[in-house]
């Protein structure tokens, strides 16, 4: 989740009350306090709330939670003074565009640090690392409009954020930081995006990095945004990014994008978005007896409009960079957050039962039990990984078993993982400061084929590891559980051939074992050898 750091003296400015009123309400709205430092909060909010990856959003949800300002806010967008024609050839390279123009903000050194941590909170939480959203801000004093957005020849050259020189667009993508650590996201393609002014300047080369020549300072007052990407989500960055300049005191504009077939459209939608609630709807999901005055109070304490229409049916604007609310259940839950979850009585169930602990849970607990007592430290990393670590790091094939995440939140987060190996291995990259051995386990969840399960895995690091070590580790823990298995020849890539060993119990094989391949131990950046296992639980 997203850590954002917020400046007292912007963050009181915006708000309109104290710092120590502010520090003991916002983890209220759903936020966790990381630090408090001297002249500034560390705050990680969830990542369904993007409008508040910047001081002007916390502040505008602080207002109305602490009833400063409620209700919706509205924003005045006058009508469009910019054109920009949009080139048929990037429809199938990076077809969705939005844009807007913001004038007359005045600008400081906080501000500017503000806005640029908001694009890229936002690169990482709606864009999955820039590849579904990329955002670009520019001072609209140096450049003319008209603007084009063309798919451009990757030789075509400009000077781009950070260098003196002019660098064509494929230089760019192997010598820029930021073109080689996005220059995936344009492979395969023969034409890259562009966004120029009427005077062939450059704007932008989405979702790589922004042109010198638009670099915003504290003298820039009129902004030109553009998002680029693949979906709606495009449209949310926009709207969250131009209604937190809109809080700076900025005027917004539409855009009109002229596409290439002639038709006409204006990316910036402001207008709220409409729901209807009912009371009782509401009353059973919170579990009380509200009224619809204190229903549309909440509502508007949370930034929404709300109106009674009547038999308790409540008619509710929803802002449009609230990009998290997509049904009814999240408006009630935000009902919930503005009357306080402590002021929600406790009831007890009205079915009393007996718990009793599941065999594999049993299971896991002993095993981490005989594992500690064998000098090995128990980790617990995430369960979510990636194709790349999960499969390609660990020299397998990639499987038909994998349960994909449907809206990941990173590239290294796409997956839910089928094995723990490759997490461990992650750890001990993370960790080649610390001195060796290093002996680490964890039993933990697994997701194959859609159904969970609860696998056993360790690795240990050291100058002397070999198969020996490996199996006499697991000798101890199946004598421990005085339990009785074979080995078998291996074919798991993962491992040296010759010294590695599928484990088998009762005729089928629950795991393997082994000394680890060196182009495995190379992947994740390790300079020593390494041994493990790892078996189903749920087998033996």
């Amino acid at each position: 989740m997203p850590i954002i750091t917020l400046p007292y003296e912007d963050l009181e400015e915006l708000t309109g009350t104290d710092k120590d009123t502010i520090i003991e309400r916002v983890p209220m709205i759903g936020a966790d306090i990381e630090r408090i430092e001297e002249k500034s909060i560390d705050i990680e909010f969830f990542p369904d709330r993007p409008d508040l990856y910047s001081v002007e959003g916390v502040a505008r949800a602080m207002r109305g939670f602490l009833d400063i300002e409620v209700g919706f806010r509205e924003y005045e967008v006058k009508p469009y003074q910019v054109e920009i024609s949009k080139d048929a050839g990037i429809e199938d390279i990076r077809p969705v565009f939005g844009c807007a123009v913001v004038r007359g903000v005045n600008f400081s050194s906080a501000s500017i640090k503000s806005l640029m941590d908001l694009q890229e909170s936002l690169h990482w939480g709606l864009g999955r690392d820039r590849k579904k959203v990329s955002i670009g801000v520019h001072d609209l004093s140096k450049v003319e409009p008209p603007f084009r957005y063309i798919a451009a020849d990757p030789d075509f050259e400009f000077i781009p954020l950070d260098f003196t020189e002019p660098m064509s667009m494929r230089e760019i993508l192997e010598k820029h930081p930021k073109g080689v650590r996005f220059a995936h996201i344009l492979e395969g393609f023969e034409s890259y995006p562009l966004i120029l002014d009427s005077n062939g300047n450059v704007l932008s080369f989405p979702p790589i990095i922004n042109g010198t020549l638009t670099m915003v300072n504290e003298n820039t007052t009129d902004l030109l945004v553009d998002v680029t990407g693949l979906g709606d989500e495009v449209y949310t960055a926009l709207n969250i990014v131009t209604t937190a300049l809109a809080e700076r005191g900025g005027q917004v504009e539409y855009v009109k994008v002229i596409k290439a077939d002639g038709t006409e459209q204006i990316p910036l939608d402001l207008t709220p978005r409409v729901k209807i609630l009912e009371r009782s709807e509401i009353n059973s999901l919170i579990g009380m007896d509200l009224s619809s005055e204190e229903i549309i109070r909440q509502l508007k304490r949370m930034g929404f409009g709300a109106t009674e229409l009547g038999d308790g049916v409540i008619e509710v604007m929803i802002p449009r960079y609230r990009a998290d609310i997509l049904d009814n259940s999240d408006i009630i839950e935000d009902i919930a957050i503005g009357y306080g979850f402590n002021k929600i009585p406790a009831v007890f169930p009205m079915n009393a039962t007996v718990g009793s602990s599941h065999e594999l849970s049993d299971i896991g607990s002993s095993m981490r039990e005989i594992m500690t007592g064998l000098g090995y430290q128990q980790v617990m990393p995430f369960t979510l990984t990636s194709e790349k670590i999960h499969f390609e790091w660990m020299c397998r094939e990639l499987t038909d078993d994998v349960t994909y995440v449907m809206h990941p939140i990173s590239e290294d987060q796409t997956m839910v993982r089928t094995t723990i190996l490759p997490n461990l291995m992650e750890i001990l990259s993370m960790n080649q400061h610390r001195e060796l051995p290093q002996r680490i386990f964890e039993a933990g969840d697994v997701v194959v084929n859609r159904e969970g399960g609860l696998h056993l895995a360790a690795v240990s690091i050291n100058a002397q590891a070999n198969f020996t070590e490996v199996r006499e580790l697991f000798d101890a823990v199946m004598r421990e559980r005085m339990l009785e298995y074979e080995v078998s020849e291996s074919t798991d890539p993962t491992f040296l051939e010759g010294r590695r060993a599928d484990i088998i119990m009762n005729g089928k094989k629950i795991g393997v074992m082994g000394e680890f391949d060196p182009q495995v131990i190379v992947n994740f950046g390790l300079g020593q050898p390494v041994v493990g296992f790892e078996i189903d639980l749920g087998k033996n």
